[in-house]
């Protein structure tokens, strides 16, 4: 049997090496249209930063070291140009000489992964994206040239990265993203928090901007503005390359990409597709996806090679799960977002907290942002957000896990997690969010969200601030009235009659005060995740910039 595969690097290597470990006879074709066929392209921005010093380090494997280890014909500069079903045949151009042959198959996996996103823009072929080893080569060469000015389109993650590492190498960097946030996975009063990190660093940023041309030192902007660019990054996304399966006449599925079953057999059932070009099911209704992560491409690339082999396979539904570094920075996500729960109709219950990352009282304690989603009813975990200094991967990580495996948002309360001070506290952060999503799903205590604040004071609620008065001098929203809590037991007459938001620095207070008022017989709501919550939002950056 000859399996030939049509692209390397994470899925189609994976694939291919697995292959090789479940059959000796089975002959193993890899198809590379670039130079490099085994790379770590998730690196390729700490290159281009100098934080990977040697280019060698990103190299994983060569068509030499792949043959003499796993026995396989690995063959670079080798573009599959046609692909012709019937026959099973594929049509293979050398890179260089353009000469060209025919290959047959017997399985055929395409892996051609995702092409880069580039806008059909006045001078934009003077924009540079960063998606494989010959285009960070391209930019390493570029900065030979010292360019003082460096313009990235787009603002998600691959997007941040460049620049992050290009404001490492003292270049003065701009991103300019078109939507009102970075990083789309995140909610607002999340991505707050990243656009401040960057700012603190030198990084411009200018949202809710489109750009209308690049010219040969600046970008120009629909406002009218100029952002200073000599050098130009595009990042604005990929999308799935399906030249090859369209024109053969396999199935694209709804989300653009190559169409799949769970065991990522395309249309044709001699075919399967993988990585970046095949679209995915998501974990929480079964839709289409796409999600261009390595390890999910790994993992799929494990599925075909076990059913390829006739072993028994556990279907891979894909939860998204993300992360990203910015200076200092972590920023994490996995499952959905309010923005795509919204846009499917689909309901939500919302907490945030502002935990340390390990017992406070233990030095070096970094306060952390979370956002739990889940179902109001059943509880069921939708989706979580992280952004912080420190142990933001360790927690996404357990929630992800939790929202594959099903837990109920309570549940989480009942982890056992490994604590001791300096890893984290008796009431794991985690944990946490299970407490609060037991109250809001138990009530009484019901909490509003930042985005409901201003619609409360309009219809008559006073915000009551039940912190310290030495903390509501530092900064609190307008028009709250600061009564401490531990004052609120004998001032709560003052508030009789009146429909109540309570508001503290995280929330914790806030609820307390807030069952407190309950319990006389006040209308009383809770804010959730408190003044932090809302300082990060749109609203409160822009009414309390944070310097």
């Amino acid at each position: 049997m000859r399996v030939v595969i049509v692209g390397g690097v994470a899925g189609g290597m994976s694939a291919a090496t697995r292959l090789r470990r479940l059959s000796e006879e089975t002959e193993i074709v890899v198809l590379e249209r670039s130079g490099y066929v085994s790379y770590a392209n998730c690196g390729l921005p700490y290159y281009v930063g100098g934080v990977i010093d040697d280019e060698a380090d990103l190299l994983l494997q060569t068509p030499d070291s792949l043959h003499q280890r796993f026995h396989l014909d690995v063959r670079v500069n080798s573009e599959v140009v046609a692909l012709d079903t019937p026959s099973r045949t594929v049509r293979v151009r050398r890179v260089g000489d353009e000469s060209e042959y025919s290959l047959t198959y017997d399985v055929l996996i395409l892996s051609p992964g995702a092409t880069p996103v580039i806008p059909p823009l006045p001078g934009i072929e003077r924009a540079m994206p960063l998606r494989t080893v010959e285009d960070v080569e391209r930019m390493v060469e570029r900065l030979s040239d010292q360019p003082a000015s460096v313009a990235v389109i787009g603002g998600g993650f691959i997007g941040l990265e460049i620049a992050e590492n290009l404001a490492h190498r003292g270049l003065r960097v701009t991103v300019i993203e078109a939507l009102d946030q970075v990083l789309a996975p995140l909610d607002p009063e999340m991505a707050g928090a990243v656009v401040d990190e960057m700012e603190r660093h030198g990084v411009g940023v200018r949202l809710g901007s489109s750009v209308v041309g690049v010219g040969p030192s600046s970008v120009s902007l629909a406002s009218g503005d100029e952002v200073p660019g000599e050098m130009v990054v595009v990042a604005i996304g990929v999308r799935p390359d399906v030249t090859l399966a369209r024109a053969a006449g396999l199935e694209i599925g709804p989300r653009g990409g190559i169409w799949v079953n769970e065991v990522n057999q395309t249309s044709d059932p001699a075919i399967y597709a993988l990585g970046d070009a095949a679209e995915k099911r998501d974990a929480l209704d079964g839709s289409s996806s796409l999600v261009p992560l390595a390890n999910v491409a790994n993992r799929h690339g494990r599925v075909v090679a076990d059913h390829i082999m006739g072993r028994e396979i556990r279907q891979t539904p894909t939860i998204g799960t993300a992360i990203v570094k910015v200076f200092d920075l972590t920023i994490a996500a996995t499952g959905w977002n309010e923005k795509r729960l919204r846009a499917a109709g689909r309901p939500f219950s919302t907490v945030h907290s502002h935990p340390s990352h390990h017992a406070g009282y233990y030095p070096g304690a970094e306060s952390m942002m979370l956002k739990l989603l889940f179902d109001p009813t059943s509880g069921q975990i939708l989706g979580a957000q992280g952004v912080g200094y420190q142990g933001v991967d360790k927690r996404i990580d357990v929630l992800a896990t939790a929202l594959y495996a099903h837990l109920r948002a309570p549940e989480l309360a009942d982890l056992e997690l490994a604590y001791a001070p300096p890893f984290g506290s008796a009431k794991d952060p985690v944990n946490m969010l299970g407490y609060m999503a037991e109250n809001v799903l138990e009530g009484p205590c019901r909490p509003i969200q930042w985005y409901e604040v201003a619609e409360w004071l309009e219809a008559g609620a006073v915000l009551v601030d039940v912190r310290t008065p030495a903390e509501f001098a530092d900064g609190a929203i307008p028009g709250a009235l600061n009564i401490p809590l531990d004052d609120l037991r004998q001032r709560a007459d003052e508030l009789k009659g009146r429909r109540v938001v309570v508001t503290c620095r995280v929330g914790q207070r806030g609820h307390t005060g807030t069952m407190l008022l309950l319990d006389r017989g006040i209308d009383a709501v809770n804010l959730d995740g408190g003044y932090l919550t809302w300082r990060t939002s749109p609203v409160g950056r822009s009414l309390h910039p944070v310097s």
